[in-house]
């Protein structure tokens, strides 16, 4: 017989405490519930966060009844699968306990053959508090572990920090860009599976070496048969079929078989081929007949992480099917606080924002979730490389062995389910912890050692490695042995001394460099400090006045209002953005005003560091900024705000993040330099032209010289000295304006300008916007009699332009496009925009 299966629907909820019962969806959690039944008002708006810390303060109980079809109670094997609990709960069916769950991360199950009857049965699922089920351990410890960033005394709970205990998301705990919202629920498909004789429960495609003339692949066929018997495994592919027979015994066994593709087609990442998937398909059978089958979806590539030494200290860089690849994107946190409410639109919008952005990876990062099946297969589809942290941030972790027991398994499972996705080419151990616990630096890291004695400190320590020196790796090395295990991001090399631990000058490991934000260091730094891969750094901004108008009033408008400081979560995080905007940009004429200028000097930042990281290609070889996206509407480094609007930053990161792509520097001595840069694997030969513009367009110089650069690289093409070619000119006056061209045909363009925006000399003008003839509304010409810097574009209906927020030259056009993303597109599609409005920077200032 078939495996069947009956996903478990109708369920109701209350805390444990209560009477009434209250209807329930699952997958969701007790804070979606409770919002949905009207019991507790929209979590996100004004400072509602606060007013809801009781809910997890509480156990919470789920229960559903159900009737079971005669099929599925005729399997032999019946068993009751949860894909996640959070966090802790005990299981009973029909009055008996079946299963407790202690890890939000893993999948549970239970066998129910002998409980479930054909009708009527009761499933009921106690959530204990996990803020009461931790508390207690930190007496039994003697003291709190390290872990910034949860928001403990938001919580009610002081300087007790219980995060660390659980195997649950850090992030609901509080963020520096999150709030801090508990949860407690049934967050993936609760079901009931059934199988007789022998069922197929894993099918791993190794690839064990994979060229563009043959991949050498093994399969393992994971089954589980209730008794002896001798059968056929059969493999397929496409027009390849692979037979194999064997001795399937009693109990779970792994069967392997060698399979050889000849030209395979290859799985490439965004901007550099197709990222071509198979689908493998594992048949059980007995003879003729057909016992059990399974799929599996993967594509075919060969990924190192290339870590060379050379004369500047040692390589990382992604190498794929042979080709160093320069990883460019951004790193991403969950969609939503409430994991649940994430769609699968909502993930294929920032799969899609990512493949629109020019980029070819996402770094998961350690502080939320394994992510849902979804955003991988999307990855795959996409061609956008993962690099998957395990969920470790920014906190020590105990070391007894319950806790590490719970870790393996988590490991061991999550590596499983993920290890086909090709997108995946890397597990990373944890976010910042080598490098905020600085173990062989003394005066080091994050100030955390000075708050424990040495015995404790050493116990600490050693918890540490167990995990990430020796759980995390082993699970990588036994269940996915083609993928590289990093141990912490960042990291110089695991060497054991002071040479472990990254820092901003760097040149071996990756960096993330937050002098620029946190140190209020100048964002030129960004030119300096440059590593060979830049795994985080970021600059914040506010989200655009009507996302702001979702949580807040017209009377909450105001830096220090009690609202907007309870939706920034960085503590100087609003004083951080008006001190830099002070430094760099002019005074906005009033708070709407300010959220705009707010992101374009976001905008500006991340524009310096992505540029100044690809100029230094092939000595720095990765750009991933801080951050892709949001999980509720909030100032923070995002460069989408939670409703998937991009920022002024997103167009930014677009432009710089071209396959090919001119870039401007300025030297100490006054040389500003042209670089070409590609990413493509051809050579390019082209000419370049550069165009000294005063701001009312007229043409003050001009320069046009031969390019040629070879695929993958990043060369100077043109040197020019400021000074003689603004001679005579007031500096905050006039504008370079460059670009690559090839055939004739435009392959980038940039400005540069020879001061700080704050001292430019600006003056109104008036933009002229035309729909482009037979475009029916979709296409769209602008053109200014001055200098428009920042252009910004807002259509009435949904969907959004294909470029925005630049500089319109009087004399250089601009024609956009306005396109809606259809839900179950691969892509946009051209949309009629409705009215359009139209500002620019001189809009948003304050008078002299």
């Amino acid at each position: 017989m078939r495996a069947t299966q009956q996903v478990l629907n109708n369920w109701r909820f209350k805390a444990c405490e209560e009477k009434e019962w209250l209807q329930a969806v699952v997958p969701g959690c007790v804070h979606t519930d409770l919002l949905r039944n009207g019991k507790i008002e929209d979590p996100f708006y004004a400072t509602n966060e606060h007013d809801l810390q009781w809910i997890d303060k509480i156990d919470w109980e789920y229960e559903s009844q159900f009737d079971v079809p005669v099929e599925l109670l005729q399997s032999s094997v019946l068993e009751l699968v949860f894909d996640g609990l959070d966090t802790y709960a005990d299981v009973y069916l029909n009055g008996q306990h079946v299963l407790s769950a202690d890890n939000m991360f893993r999948a549970w199950k239970a066998d129910v053959k002998a409980i479930v009857k054909p009708q009527q049965n009761q499933l009921h699922i106690k959530f204990r508090s996990p803020v009461q089920e931790d508390l207690p351990k930190i007496d039994k410890l003697g003291y709190n572990l390290p872990a910034s960033n949860d928001q403990s005394e938001l919580g009610g709970l002081g300087a007790q920090k219980v995060s660390i205990f659980a195997r649950k998301a850090p992030y609901h705990y509080g963020w520096d860009w999150g709030p801090r919202f508990v949860t407690s629920g049934i967050w993936r498909e609760a079901r009931l599976e059934g199988w007789s004789n022998s069922k197929i429960a894993d099918v791993h495609i190794q690839q064990d070496e994979i060229t563009a003339s043959q991949a050498d692949l093994t399969v393992f066929v994971e089954i589980d048969a209730e008794s002896a018997w001798r059968g056929t495994v059969r493999i397929s592919t496409e027009n390849f079929t692979w037979e194999q027979e064997a001795s399937i015994e009693q109990g779970v066994q792994t069967i392997e078989i060698k399979a050889v593709i000849p030209d395979p087609k290859l799985w490439w990442s965004r901007g550099l081929g197709d990222a071509n998937l198979y689908t493998f398909t594992a048949e059980l059978l007995n003879g003729e007949d057909l016992i059990a089958a399974r799929s599996a979806r993967t594509g075919l590539r060969s990924v190192r992480l290339v870590r060379d030494k050379d004369e500047k200290g040692a390589s990382f860089y992604f190498e794929l099917n042979g080709v160093p690849v320069f990883a460019k994107g951004a790193n991403h946190i969950p969609n939503d606080s409430f994991i649940t409410n994430v769609t699968d639109e909502r993930y294929r919008h920032e799969i899609v924002a990512a493949v629109e952005s020019n980029m070819n990876m996402l770094r998961v990062w350690g502080g939320g979730i394994y992510e849902q099946s979804v955003f991988y297969e999307l990855c795959d589809e996409y061609g956008i490389m993962v690099w998957q942290d395990f969920m470790f941030a920014c906190s020590m972790y105990p070391g007894d062995q319950a806790f590490l027991d719970n870790v393996r398994q988590e490991a061991i499972e999550n590596v499983k389910r993920l290890r086909n996705h090709p997108s995946v080419v890397l597990w990373c151990g944890n976010n910042e912890i080598d490098s905020a616990w600085a173990q062989y630096d003394e005066n080091g890291g994050w100030g955390w050692k000075k708050e424990y004695t040495l015995n404790q400190r050493a116990v600490i320590w050693a918890d540490y490695e167990s995990i990430f020196h020796e759980i995390l790796p082993e699970a990588v090395t036994a269940f996915a042995p083609n993928t590289p295990y990093w141990p912490s991001s960042p990291m110089i090399n695991l060497t054991g001394d002071i040479n472990q631990h990254a820092h901003p000058l760097s040149t071996e490991g990756d960096i993330h460099y937050w002098g620029v934000w946190h140190a209020v260091e100048p964002f030129e730094n960004y030119n300096v400090k440059v590593g060979r891969f830049m795994s985080e750094y970021g600059f914040q901004s506010f989200p655009e006045y009507d996302t702001v108008m979702t949580f807040a009033t017209e009377a909450d408008l105001a830096l220090d209002s009690k609202v907007m400081r309870a939706h920034q979560k960085n503590g100087d995080g609003n004083r951080l953005i008006k001190e830099y905007m002070d430094i760099y940009m002019k005074q906005p004429k009033d708070f709407p005003a300010f959220l705009y200028m707010s992101q374009v000097l976001q905008a500006e930042a991340m524009k310096m560091a992505i540029e100044a990281h690809r100029r230094n290609m092939p000595y720095c070889m990765g750009t991933l900024y801080w951050q892709m996206n949001d999980c509720w509407p909030v100032a923070s480094w995002a460069g989408m705000d939670y409703y998937g609007k991009w920022k002024a930053m997103q167009y930014y990161a677009k432009r710089s993040f071209a396959d090919t792509m001119l870039s401007f520097d300025r030297t100490d001595e006054g040389v500003v330099r042209a670089y070409a840069i590609t990413d493509l694997l051809s050579p390019i030969v082209g000419e370049l032209r550069l165009t000294l513009y005063d701001f009312a367009g007229t043409i003050v110089k001009q320069l046009t010289t031969e390019v040629s650069l070879d695929g993958n690289s990043s060369v100077v093409v043109a040197a020019i000295h400021e000074q003689e070619w603004i001679a005579g000119f007031e500096a905050g006056r006039v504008v370079l304006y460059g670009e690559l061209l090839q055939n004739g045909i435009q392959l980038d363009s940039k400005t540069y300008y020879f001061t700080k925006a704050k001292e430019q000399k600006l003056s109104a003008g008036s933009i002229c916007i035309s729909e482009v003839e037979g475009s029916d509304g979709t296409a769209f010409r602008l053109s200014s009699n001055v200098l428009a810097k920042q252009v910004w574009v807002k259509a009435e209906h949904e969907g959004m332009f294909d470029d925005n927020f630049f500089d319109l030259i009087p004399g250089v056009d601009k024609v956009i496009t306005f396109s809606y993303r259809a839900h179950d597109e691969l892509a946009s599609k051209p949309a009629a925009a409705g009215t359009v409005q139209v500002r620019s920077m001189i809009d948003f200032l304050a008078e002299d």
